[in-house]
């Protein structure tokens, strides 16, 4: 599989690209950056360490060298401050965003390629994606809230002391303020989490609260999240590639599942080559079920500012 990565000499990007070559699955890597030297010479730092992790192709260049890409993951965009929401990104990002799509335009993608919007805010930028008409709508997919998914088991497993993937829990939604945690079914191999001991309604607020304001956290601390973003980024590219068809949280155009439609979020999706395979309506609460609408309304209003 050849993968290319739009914003690949930035953190996320550079930090995706290590992912990839660590889990060898993907042959192919090239980093595109509008700083070509910061890409050159993250594709460089990689090649050195290919001797000790997989053989792959990795290199740096311009739209040119993304043609015949099997996935192309876009990670570009302007950093969200600490307090800033992903949604007021909208206006800061969206111009950036529509010069990638257009430079896409002449990139030559085969009928089985897909796209991966990482780029904040992942749900409006998925979507105009996916408008764009590059690649059929299902091959479309943003990162949505596997991202936050992740954090969120980390989260819990921390606090109640038991192994992370162990923890199965999920965050739908938007991949923002309206993430939408799904306790009704959050459980530790097969326990239902609200068995644990020390677990309370407050505890879980709380532990949701700091996977809402983790972002923020570590771009105050760090200066911007890469390494949870990377493996995340990971963990999508290589369910298209082995098309073994993971559930995943991602985000994509949906078509009525729980009521919703005309707008991209994350929803359980089985993951295949081709990207979204088939879209799932999870069982939930009224409670849930209510909030995930209340997150599609939010997500409208914003893409209804924008042409």
């Amino acid at each position: 599989m050849k993968v290319s990565i739009i914003g690949g000499g930035g953190r996320v990007g550079s930090d995706a690209a290590f992912a990839l070559q660590l889990g060898g699955i993907v042959k192919e890597i090239v980093l595109v950056d509008a700083n070509a030297d910061m890409a050159a010479g993250e594709a460089l730092d990689l090649r050195h360490g290919s001797a000790l992790t997989s053989s792959q192709t990795i290199v740096s260049g311009d739209y040119d060298a993304v043609n015949g890409s099997d996935c192309v993951v876009i990670t570009a965009g302007l950093r969200r401050k600490p307090d800033e929401s992903r949604l007021e990104l909208i206006n800061r990002n969206v111009s950036l965003f529509n010069q990638i799509l257009d430079s896409l335009k002449g990139v030559k993608l085969g009928p089985d390629s897909t796209i991966l919007v990482v780029s904040n805010p992942v749900d409006i930028l998925t979507q105009l994606a996916a408008e764009a008409g590059l690649l059929p709508a299902d091959q479309v997919v943003g990162l949505g809230t596997v991202l936050d998914t992740c954090r969120f088991r980390s989260l819990l497993a921390d606090h109640f002391k038991v192994g992370a993937r162990d923890v199965h829990a999920l965050i739908l939604g938007e991949h923002g303020d309206t993430m939408v945690p799904i306790w009704s079914s959050a459980t530790v191999n097969g326990i239902s989490i609200a068995s644990l001991n020390g677990y309370s309604q407050e505890v879980a607020n709380g532990i949701f609260d700091f996977t809402k304001k983790s972002g923020a956290e570590v771009i105050r601390l760090k200066g911007g999240a890469g390494r949870a973003v990377g493996v995340s980024i990971k963990e999508v590219v290589e369910a298209m590639a082995l098309d073994n068809g993971a559930l995943l949280p991602i985000s994509s155009m949906q078509k009525g599942k729980l009521g919703i439609d005309g707008i991209s979020l994350s929803l359980p999706t089985r993951v295949g080559r081709r990207g979204v395979v088939e879209v799932l309506e999870p069982v939930v609460s009224d409670a849930e079920r209510e909030s995930l609408l209340k997150s599609a309304d939010a997500l409208k209003a914003v893409r209804a500012q924008i042409g």
